[in-house]
């Protein structure tokens, strides 16, 4: 049966349904993919709204943070008559009144090795927007055992950082443990509060996460599976590194010696891959 969309989706999707790389056919995948997003904040709001404007039929929300006055600096999902509120119940009601074409599923908990799988199981293509590395790694490891593909965003000061990886081809895609092995030690990365973050930054790279997820979703473009995009907001130029498999990897390489999920202490907030 045939995909029928009404008049009032032909009008808020018609700019996708006339790009030949997009059309009813792509723009029908849209609204048949899910999308989970971890953190509602600084990376995770610009890929949500996009995500939502762009038809992206469920959206899954993973934060347990409440909207704070200090992010509404950066974070454009939230605010300031929300402050106090769950992050997700504000994330929800933003998505919502953009498009209601979009289904939003909240958890409102913090992501552990208990009930990540069970998150993470049903939905397309999962976007890593946390701050901290014990996160970082649980979502990477989560993603890699599902065979998921991962967009993996970090920020910090007037940086940005950005790559995929696309679990559904381990033989091709490096994984994030082929960059770090494991969580650095505590206090060599500085916080997100004693270091400080331009607004923008998390706006420019967490928009690149949802074009990264897009172009998963249709299957269109190249994707920054074994790349490394570094945005520099203070000369406004973009680098793009090569990754490389480490076939002595703990997680890919040929001899693997982790074979199920690690929970590490939490650490201090995110700078880079």
């Amino acid at each position: 049966m045939s995909f029928q969309f009404t008049e009032e989706q032909i009008k808020r999707y018609s700019r996708h349904i006339i790009l030949p790389e997009v059309g009813g056919k792509g723009q029908e995948k849209l609204l048949k993919s899910k999308v989970l997003v971890i953190g509602a904040g600084g990376l995770g709001s610009p890929s949500i709204y996009y995500l939502a404007a762009a038809g992206v039929g469920t959206i899954g929300i993973v934060d347990f943070d409440v909207v704070d006055y200090s992010n509404l600096q950066r974070q454009i999902l939230h605010n300031t008559e929300r402050v106090g509120t769950p992050k997700v119940v504000s994330a929800k009601k933003t998505v919502e009144a953009l498009n209601p074409d979009v289904k939003v599923i909240t958890y409102n908990t913090k992501i552990n090795k208990d009930n990540i799988l069970d998150i993470i199981k049903d939905y397309d293509v999962v976007l890593d927007g946390s701050d901290n590395f014990p996160t970082r790694f649980l979502v990477n490891d989560a993603c890699y055992f599902l065979n998921k593909p991962l967009v993996s965003a970090a920020i910090l000061r007037f940086e940005g950082q950005l790559t995929v990886f696309d679990y559904r081809d381990k033989e091709k895609t490096p994984c994030y443990r082929c960059l770090f092995p494991e969580p650095p030690p505590p206090g060599l990365v500085p916080s997100c509060q004693e270091a400080g973050l331009l607004g923008v930054v998390g706006g420019i790279m967490g928009t690149l996460q949802a074009n990264e997820a897009l172009k998963l979703i249709l299957g269109i473009g190249e994707t920054l599976v074994g790349k490394l995009l570094v945005f520099d907001a203070l000369t406004t130029e973009f680098t793009k590194v090569k990754l490389r498999k480490d076939e002595k990897c703990p997680l890919c390489g040929k001899e693997p010696k982790i074979k199920e999920l690690i929970e590490y202490d939490e650490g201090q907030c995110d700078i880079r891959f």
